[in-house]
């Protein structure tokens, strides 16, 4: 198969590419590198250099042909999207309406997207689930909610198009020099450089904590998808909830020194507490999270002190 991988020089992007490659297909990204790095895009990877919301960029691929659209690339920080609103218009919705018209004009038979938990905003205490009310709160959550919805209209032209909504993705490769993105990452970096953890927020609050590996392995469950609507969203999640001060504290006790926490005021738009159930790409997708908290933090915690 042939793939158009968007951000394959991030985080996600590259670990969806590396594993696509592994499997002997071919694979085009777009990324400007303004997060990720060019030493992080695969090798075997046909690179694109330039800005995905550029339609300039995208229009140059017209001529292609591609199995699916994988669309990761975007900017994936609620704190940066209420310094530069329109920046995150661009990166995260812009881009998403530019590469759906291009899967329409080239015939994709397959759009997938790398949404977010953030869409559904406050929730009380207990899960969100597919069907949750959803009620952002952040210019971040906004544009993914948006592009979800281009999406669903995109379907009726004929494109299987899936809305993965990750929570929070963590694990070997994610980049600990942006101290904007990435809860887990943000705070590994500053026990690490520091050995003193400042946290936005208050302690209890809570996430859902997913690993790198299971997250690639729901992209490839959505490439395989048979069924349901033209337009599906699935949560990506591990259903577990994790509070601040037990991320906090499971970072201090597998580090080999002491490293004191301070906790300051949030940051806006930051959501109180959010985890989810995954019981319908479970049930539709046979897409289930495998490797646990424990062993998940543990293979980053080794990889980032270089143990």
């Amino acid at each position: 198969m042939n793939y158009l991988v968007t951000g394959a020089g991030g985080f996600i992007g590259s670990a969806i590419v590396k594993k696509l490659l592994m499997q002997g297909n071919t694979c085009t990204t777009i990324d400007n590198f303004s997060t990720g790095t060019k030493a992080n895009v695969p090798f075997g990877c046909k690179l694109m250099e330039g800005d995905v919301a550029d339609s300039g960029v995208v229009g140059q691929l017209m001529d292609e042909r591609y199995d699916a659209v994988i669309h990761i690339a975007g900017q994936s920080s609620g704190e940066v999207s209420f310094e530069n609103p329109i920046y995150d218009l661009n990166t995260n919705t812009k881009s998403t309406l530019l590469l759906l018209d291009l899967a329409k004009k080239t015939k994709v038979k397959k759009f997938i997207y790398a949404s977010s938990m953030s869409v559904y905003g406050e929730q009380g205490d207990g899960f969100v689930d597919e069907a949750t009310a959803t009620q952002p709160k952040s210019f971040y959550a906004v544009g993914k909610l948006a592009s979800e919805s281009y999406m669903r209209i995109y379907s009726d032209f004929g494109i299987q198009c899936t809305a993965l909504r990750f929570f929070n993705v963590y694990g070997i490769g994610q980049n600990m020099g942006n101290l904007k993105q990435g809860m887990f990452s943000i705070y590994l970096a500053q026990a690490i450089n520091n050995r003193h953890i400042v946290i936005k927020g208050a302690k209890d609050r809570y996430r859902d904590f997913v690993y790198i590996e299971d997250v690639v392995d729901s992209v490839l469950a959505a490439l395989g998808r048979t069924v349901g609507n033209a337009f599906e969203v699935y949560n990506v999640c591990s259903g577990e909830r994790r509070t601040v001060e037990e991320l906090v504290q499971t970072i201090r006790h597998k580090l080999p020194y002491e490293v004191t926490a301070e906790y300051v005021e949030g940051t806006p738009g930051d959501q109180h507490g959010i985890y989810g159930s995954h019981q319908k790409i479970s049930d539709m997708l046979g897409w289930k999270p495998r490797i646990s908290f424990e062993e998940g933090t543990t293979r980053m915690i080794d990889w980032a002190t270089g143990l």
